[in-house]
């Protein structure tokens, strides 16, 4: 998967895709390099956006290193959604790190493990 930070252009990382819809409420975005890793995931992070009509993904064929991110929005710009969801992804993988690391550390003391 690639990293994203938010000082980061969503440019960075995916493009629009060719003939999508002129509408800021509605894109396609193609991430390259990504799979169903990043879509499933993303997926859920933006759906949950009040604000979301309808969020989903589509790897066109397994031979092709692609995903198609649709967004549409009741209200804002569909590119806000997909960088606020990025960014609450990556909030919830580095506090899911944070808590795995804390509860090993704690695992290993209780049991007198080396580290």
């Amino acid at each position: 998967m690639s990293s994203f930070n938010s000082k980061q252009s969503i440019s960075q990382l995916a493009e629009t895709e060719t003939g999508s819809n002129s509408l800021e409420s509605t894109k396609t975005f193609v991430f390259q390099d990504e799979g169903h890793t990043l879509g499933n995931a993303l997926r859920c992070v933006i759906a949950s956006n009040p604000n979301v009509q309808f969020c989903g993904y589509t790897v066109p064929h397994p031979s092709e290193a692609k995903m198609h991110f649709r967004i549409q929005m009741q209200k804002g710009r569909a590119i806000d959604a997909l960088k606020k969801g990025l960014e609450d992804l990556v909030k919830m993988c580095d506090h899911t790190l944070s808590v795995f690391d804390e509860e090993m550390l704690s695992f290993k003391t209780e049991h007198k493990l080396n580290t």
